[in-house]
């Protein structure tokens, strides 16, 4: 069975036990499919709004595209797991010749590319929703605000656990020109992730902010 078929119950306790998969890099494709829900959630809460006619059709638009990331997301966690077992599998190949130990060097360092290929591709996409659901968040329906700041905070995790993965699995590739060009893309990437979180997190402090004082002028106005 595959790991995204798993009750949510079912997956934390397996993610518990003693065995190395699921792990970190699976959780991080949980974590950005999660935040891609809640992009897609408070696009759908501002779709239908009067007050927010302006950006609907836009809206509508994005909604699909979180659907699209959900479904993309999910099948990430199985991927991370298959890469982690080519790995695996890799190490177990036999060393008893010169000859095999050639191959099985060369097995493994195949299997360390894609096992960092992987969760590269899931930081990379990340990054590319993060934009997304901030645009959602400063442009959708302002009660979902603080929703749409836990999909941005989450989707911030999701990055950074697979950039951490994609840097480990770097440590044991001996391609210089690879690992330079992965390295260069965690950096720009985490940059800017971080950056961009802080960002919307002060935007919807700022936010929260106005809406108590405009809401306790009312109540003050309304007990004169």
């Amino acid at each position: 069975m595959k790991l995204q078929d798993l009750t949510l119950k079912e997956f934390l306790e397996k993610t518990a036990d003693n065995e190395a998969v699921p792990g970190g890099g699976c959780a991080s494709a949980l974590n950005a499919a999660i935040a891609s829900a809640l992009g897609e959630m408070v696009a759908n809460l501002t779709i239908g709004k009067k007050k927010y006619a302006d950006v609907e059709e836009r809206m509508r638009e994005l909604a699909e595209e979180m659907s699209a990331y959900r479904s993309r997301f999910v099948n990430d966690i199985d991927r991370d797991a298959d890469a982690y077992h080519l790995v695996m599998d890799a190490y177990r190949l036999p060393r008893e010749s010169g000859g095999e130990i050639k191959l099985r060097d060369e097995k493994i360092q195949e299997a360390m590319k894609i096992a960092s290929l992987v969760p590269m591709e899931v930081a990379e996409r990340a990054g590319n929703l993060l934009e997304i659901i901030s645009y959602i968040v400063s442009n959708g329906n302002r009660n979902a605000v603080t929703d749409g700041l836990v999909g941005v905070m989450t989707c911030r995790t999701a990055i950074m656990g697979a950039l951490l993965n994609v840097r480990i699995n770097l440590n044991g590739i001996s391609d210089a020109r690879f690992v330079g060009e992965l390295t260069g893309k965690c950096d720009r990437i985490e940059k800017m992730a971080l950056a961009k979180e802080e960002e919307l997190i002060r935007w919807v402090k700022t936010h929260m902010e106005k809406q108590m004082i405009v809401t306790g002028h009312k109540q003050e106005s309304g007990n004169q």
